[in-house]
């Protein structure tokens, strides 16, 4: 569990340097970028391997009813993470649209794993998100996107969403956590 926590405090730390300490990041200059990149990425395996090593109380198990809330809710997920980056209409109505895709998959992946390093997995990322849209909102008020919104990217960011939830799901397959129930 140790690993997992590192892993998260690490991922959290590499995020939240410039928003906590604005000018000390400035002092690193770009570089920052390349120190922020491997505590990301470090934070992340750290995750994965302790996720997978982790051991803990189960609390309660998958349902089909919440599977199936779960792999909507994460299907809107990837939608907003896609749609952040292609300019679409629903980013003029969500401020954070990346974050708010990480809030939503937390608490998706919160319904359907009761065991503790799943909690303390996705409730640590659920609360980094969190502090992020805070921080980030005291310091400046984000740009929303504005129209027009073409239908190509729309339909481009509905295309790249069930691509990449394919792909998430057969790797969750691959890795033994099957998405279907």
């Amino acid at each position: 569990m140790l690993v997992l926590i590192v892993g998260l405090l690490l991922w959290s730390a590499a995020h939240l340097f410039k928003r906590i300490a604005p000018e000390k990041r400035a002092g690193f200059g770009d570089s920052f970028k390349a120190i922020a990149a491997v505590g990301v990425i470090g934070g992340l395996v750290l995750m994965v391997i302790g996720y997978r090593m982790a051991d803990g109380a189960f609390l309660w198990g998958r349902h089909p009813a919440t599977v199936g809330i779960n792999n909507l809710l994460t299907l809107f997920a990837v939608y907003l993470f896609a749609a952040s980056g292609m300019k679409t209409w629903i980013t003029s109505k969500i401020r954070h649209p990346q974050l708010t895709a990480v809030k939503v998959w937390a608490l998706a992946h919160i319904l359907v794993n009761g065991d503790i390093p799943s909690l303390v997995l996705f409730v640590g990322l659920l609360a980094w998100a969190v502090v992020e849209v805070i921080l980030i909102n005291k310091q400046a008020k984000p740009a929303k996107a504005t129209g027009p919104f073409p239908m190509g990217k729309e339909i481009g960011a509905i295309v790249g969403t069930v691509v990449v939830f394919a792909v998430i799901a057969w790797v969750h397959a691959w890795l033994g956590y099957p998405v279907f129930g």
